[in-house]
């Protein structure tokens, strides 16, 4: 059955099942592997996405759920908070084996662009359904303070 929805700006149809994951219609029918299979159960956010703009665990939401919605994955996300926290990643080598990253990055945009200038708190909120075997925590933490510093000068400027 097709399914009508935005991924990344552009419209998009897929025949797929209903009932498939989103995350298996972005790797497996768009070809888009940036989104990864984590956990399968929502439970570790590698499979982050935004729906409308908010993130969501792909691998848990039938694709039928976002028929006429818009969907966004990390290889569509371009707002200045996604290129400041792109940048911050590089800067600081936020990820040690980048599996997670990500979702991680799709966490931290929603964070950034609800809370441009977050408190430690904030972040550990935002943050606290993505997991990192690598366990780089602190690394994500002093890339989204960094990447929340230069949106700051960005905006003064």
């Amino acid at each position: 059955m097709p399914v009508n929805f935005t991924l990344n700006g552009q419209p998009q149809t897929v025949d797929a099942d209903p009932a498939t994951p989103l995350l298996w219609v972005l790797r497996d029918h768009l070809q888009l592997t940036g989104t990864k299979y984590g956990c399968g159960i929502a439970q570790c956010g590698a499979c982050t996405v935004h729906l409308n703009g908010q993130p969501v665990r792909s691998c848990s939401l039938p694709v039928s759920a976002v028929a006429g919605q818009q969907v966004a994955t990390i290889e569509g996300v371009d707002s200045p908070a996604a290129k400041a926290l792109q940048k911050a990643w590089e800067d600081l080598a936020v990820y040690q084996c980048g599996y997670c990253q990500s979702g991680q990055l799709m966490s931290a945009i929603n964070l950034l662009e609800k809370k441009p200038q977050p408190t430690d708190a904030d972040i550990d909120q935002y943050m606290s359904g993505n997991i990192c075997r690598c366990a780089t925590y602190t690394r994500i933490r002093a890339g989204i303070k960094h990447a929340a510093s230069e949106l700051a000068v960005e905006v003064k400027a």
